[in-house]
């Protein structure tokens, strides 16, 4: 009798031990069932937000009227390009950069984008790539900072200098490089020599309301 009364108190130990490690493992499975389900709807609602973003800023809304004015601005951080008629935001579109996204061209073959003050000076409707809208670069400033450097004798800086005040066509066979615009092709990465991409869907757009001599301004 006094051997089973010993082994009461070890039967209930392990059955409590049991009991506890139960509990335990129980507890532990619906946090990690929690833990996901939130992590879940965390991914879910930042999947809303992007979308829901993306949908807000990419649009067109064709005027009642054709613009009088019209301009662009491309901000090249945020990989959009706006157009604006009678100073009216009316269009924001995807865009794609040079190989080398990063800083302001300066010099031929460098592969980047230029940032300033341009304009579109030449255009061509038949090009491989659905339309092209040359943009003046060089500009005068663009210029002035190759003359300093050293990069372009005064002569050619005159020849930029002359064409840029009477809204003309800058050379683009110099150091400084040329041939830059807008043209489609595709927005699914950063694939030109320095040019701006957009989709022909919005090439299509865009042609339709920029003209030779429409203001272009480039941001970082």
């Amino acid at each position: 009798m006094k051997n089973k009364n010993r082994f009461f108190p070890l039967i209930f130990l392990i059955f409590g031990m049991i009991l506890i490690l139960t509990i335990s493992l129980v507890s532990v499975k619906r946090y990690i069932k929690q833990s996901k389900n939130e992590s879940s709807d965390k991914d879910i609602v930042l999947k809303e937000k992007v979308i829901k973003n993306d949908e807000e800023e990419l649009f067109f809304k064709k005027p009642e009227k054709f613009p009088g004015t019209t301009f662009v601005k491309i901000y090249k951080e945020r990989r959009i390009i706006e157009l604006y008629g009678d100073n009216k935001l009316i269009g924001r579109f995807k865009m794609a950069l040079g190989r080398v996204p990063q800083g302001k061209k300066q010099r031929e073959g460098d592969n980047k984008t230029p940032e300033g003050n341009y304009y579109i000076c030449y255009i061509n409707s038949k090009t491989k790539y659905k339309y092209f809208l040359g943009i003046s670069y060089p500009n005068i400033q663009d210029a002035k900072c190759a003359l300093d450097e050293g990069v372009i004798d005064e002569n050619t800086f005159q020849k930029i200098e002359k064409a840029i005040e009477n809204k003309e066509q800058p050379p683009w066979n110099t150091p400084l490089g040329g041939a830059i615009g807008i043209h489609g092709g595709g927005t699914d990465y950063n694939w030109t020599y320095g040019c701006i991409a957009i989709s022909d869907n919005d090439m299509d757009i865009l042609k339709q309301y920029v003209l030779v001599r429409t203001s272009v301004e480039i941001y970082k």
